[in-house]
């Protein structure tokens, strides 16, 4: 799914970002114009990367935005972009350091990105018990590390990928 960036009008603050069909029913309604594109045309319009409303929207909630970002799923994709903390490789399971079986909470602190060979492997154990490093603590972001114009979700570095695993690779 392809997101779209949305600038306030003026261009110079980040909104947030929208999905594409979100973004060319703002077009349709003439509540946006395109900013930067694509080049191509997606129907009458053309294919948005970031829009900038027509009208100046006061946006005091972006300033109050300065402490922990809460948890979720797309944002630890984003604060551990989309690699394994165990191995380096592509991730796409979330593992609980601490294993919920074990007492382990939902948290920043106790949730990394794993790849299924890693996660399967580790089980429900800590990483001491299964003999595993992590490659980084897991730690809590603020908004700034995850929704800041710099940083992953805008630069479109959310999606990177790390290197895939080879099939004769051995497990830990």
């Amino acid at each position: 799914m392809s997101y779209v960036v949305i600038y306030n009008n003026g261009g110079h603050e980040i909104l947030g970002k929208v999905t594409l069909k979100h973004a060319m029913t703002m077009l349709a309604r003439d509540v946006a114009r395109v900013r930067t594109s694509t080049g191509e045309n997606f129907g009458p319009f053309l294919r948005p990367t970031s829009l900038e409303l027509q009208r100046y929207i006061y946006s005091r909630w972006i300033y109050q935005r300065t402490g922990q970002a809460p948890y979720s799923k797309d944002a630890l994709k984003l604060r551990d972009r989309g690699v394994c903390a165990y191995c380096g490789c592509r991730a796409n399971t979330v593992d609980h350091v601490v294993p919920r079986c074990q007492g382990g909470t939902t948290n920043w602190l106790n949730v990394v990105l794993a790849c299924e060979p890693c996660n399967a492997f580790k089980a429900g154990r800590t990483p001491e018990e299964a003999g595993m490093t992590l490659r980084r603590p897991p730690y809590a972001p603020t908004f700034k590390d995850i929704f800041h114009p710099r940083g992953a979700l805008i630069a479109g570095r959310a999606g990177q990928e790390g290197p895939r695993r080879p099939a004769t690779a051995k497990r830990r």
